[in-house]
Formats: structure tokens, C-alpha cells, sequence
């Protein structure tokens, strides 16, 4: 178990860009409990009550979900910010087949990110939980649309001075 010292050091690792309702950062929590993972949401309302649903979990389940938090920004203004140089595994799903394929366009023509081949999506459990954690990806599946996922590597920038 990582101590509050050691914690504070961490980096956050998981981004749920847009989170919603917080539906993605709740299931990814218990499965990797030593990852900090942050939800960023614009809209003030939908925030408060992330947050006030993580504060309800933390209280009905002592020392779990604290590795979890959400934030209101604005991610196409501030992303990065949050991030420290190099940092990437880049998951995008969506519902809608033109923004899917405006963001893999826009990724692959990006030199440092790598799309990562379907067959090594097959056991990503984070893959997995992207499909049916999020209140939107419940409310395609009931209305039986369409997902299209992509994910993508960070590939090392050979000319980049290491970040210290």
C-alpha cells in the first residue's frame, strides 16, 4: 500500500477527458487502486456531482476510491498542463463514426503516437470497461448503435531531452 508521501509524488496516470457522470473512473478505481486517475468535465453541475459521488463512495467504503478525483476544466484549453512530457496511451471511443475517424486521422498523421492493433486491444481490460462503464456508452448499447474505439501509444521522441 502506497503511503500518502509516496502518493503525493505519483503522477496522474488515467484522464477520463469529458468524464460525465464519472462512470469510467469509478469502475477503473478498485481495479488499479495505486493509479491516480483524474476526470476533467466543463460543465459545473455535472462536476459537482462527480464529485459528490466520489465523496458518498469514499464514505461507504473506507480507505477505497481515493485515488480517484474529477476537476471542472476546460481539457481543449488546459490538457496540457495535467501532463508531464512523454506521458500517452491514448483510448478514444465515441458513437459518432465522423469524430471517430477526424481522431485517428489526427493521431496518425501525429508522429509520436502509434495506433495500437485491434488484436492487442482484445485483453486491455481498460478497453473492456470503456464500452459499458460510461452512462453514454449504456444509453448506445440500449438504442443498439454503433462504438468505434481507437487507442494509441506514445512512441519515445528520440530527440527529446529526458525530463527530469
Amino acid at each position: 500500500m502506497k503511503t500518502e508521501q509516496t502518493r503525493a509524488d505519483n503522477k496522474v496516470e488515467f484522464a477520463d477527458i469529458g468524464c460525465g457522470y464519472g462512470g469510467l473512473l469509478i469502475e477503473l478505481s478498485p481495479l488499479f487502486p495505486d493509479t491516480l486517475m483524474v476526470g476533467m468535465e466543463i460543465r459545473v453541475k455535472v462536476s459537482d456531482y462527480v464529485k459528490d459521488r466520489i465523496s458518498a463512495l469514499r464514505k461507504q467504503n473506507l480507505g477505497k476510491y481515493q485515488n480517484i478525483a474529477c476537476i471542472r476544466t476546460n481539457a481543449m484549453k488546459f490538457l496540457p498542463n495535467f501532463f508531464q512530457k512523454g506521458q500517452g496511451m491514448v483510448y478514444t471511443i465515441t458513437d459518432v463514426k465522423d469524430l471517430h475517424d477526424w481522431m485517428v486521422s489526427h493521431f496518425e498523421e501525429f508522429p509520436l503516437f502509434k495506433r495500437v492493433p485491434e488484436e492487442d486491444l482484445k485483453t486491455d481490460i481498460v478497453v473492456e470497461k470503456l464500452y459499458e462503464s460510461t452512462e453514454e456508452g449504456k444509453k448506445v448499447t440500449r438504442n443498439k448503435g454503433d462504438k468505434y474505439i481507437a487507442v494509441f501509444q506514445r512512441i519515445e521522441d528520440l530527440f527529446a531531452k529526458p525530463v527530469t
